[in-house]
């Protein structure tokens, strides 16, 4: 169930001097709450509100961290970041934050998974300078026994945010075991080239840096899974621009 107080919130982490996540140097807020439930997620601590890695903070002591902050934020052209877990799943407290810090003039991204109402969030996301919206397998029954959400809601949101105008990215976690063979990213690839022409878009290649993270909260670390080589990277890359999508790379 969503936290429905906009006046605080469950914090997994708050990343100052980020460089992954949009422009410029960045301060990342990960907010905890998830609805899918992905087998190689590197924040497996973003799957629930309480454990025993997140923290309940009130708007302004998140707020009070990212002010100090705002020196390097702005030199550098950054901002900060929503991430999660999935920031809209506490969409009230992401409203109460993302708008305090509009009104400050900060620039913000937010890093989604897709699975939010759009007509709830919307007036949030026009406060965004970039999203970064996750695509994670074209079939939807793949995506809906991977992920435990619908195919169906992730391409309509992907389809409004690209109508609203404002910028954003096509993140594509790209794992061996999940997605990364070249039929599936060809058919996945031609659904983004149909409903999102010309979009950007973002290979995010497998990674274990959270297996540390499963170990604390007493879970056993995924299996099954591997990282794809440069030269299959490149070639994923490669199909995308034969498709009139645009590689880029936040790394």
């Amino acid at each position: 169930m969503n936290m429905r107080r906009s006046d605080e919130g469950w914090v997994m982490n708050i990343q100052n001097f980020s460089v992954n996540d949009g422009e410029g140097i960045r301060t990342t807020v990960f907010l905890a709450g998830c609805a899918m439930r992905c087998p190689w997620c590197a924040n497996p601590e973003g799957g629930s509100l309480r454990n025993p890695m997140t923290t309940l903070m009130s708007a302004n002591d998140v707020l009070s961290q990212v002010i100090r902050q705002l020196p390097f934020l702005r030199g550098s052209g950054g901002g900060v970041t929503f991430s999660g877990g999935e920031p809209t799943f506490q969409l009230p407290f992401l409203r109460t934050l993302s708008s305090r810090l509009y009104d400050a003039g900060v620039s913000l991204a937010l890093e989604t998974c897709g699975t939010f109402s759009y007509p709830e969030a919307a007036d949030v996301l026009q406060l965004m300078d970039l999203i970064f919206i996750d695509f994670k397998h074209p079939d939807p029954d793949e995506h809906l026994r991977w992920t435990g959400r619908p195919l169906a809601l992730v391409l309509e949101n992907l389809r409004d945010v690209a109508e609203s105008g404002i910028d954003y990215v096509v993140r594509i976690p790209t794992i061996i075991g999940l997605n990364a063979e070249v039929a599936t990213i060809c058919r996945l690839l031609d659904t983004l080239a149909e409903i999102t022409p010309g979009a950007k878009l973002e290979f995010l290649p497998y990674h274990t840096l959270g297996f540390g993270k499963y170990e604390a909260l007493g879970r056993p670390v995924p299996s099954g899974f591997a990282t794809p080589s440069e030269g299959e990277m490149d070639k994923f890359r490669e199909l995308a621009s034969e498709r009139g999508l645009v590689p880029v790379s936040y790394r």
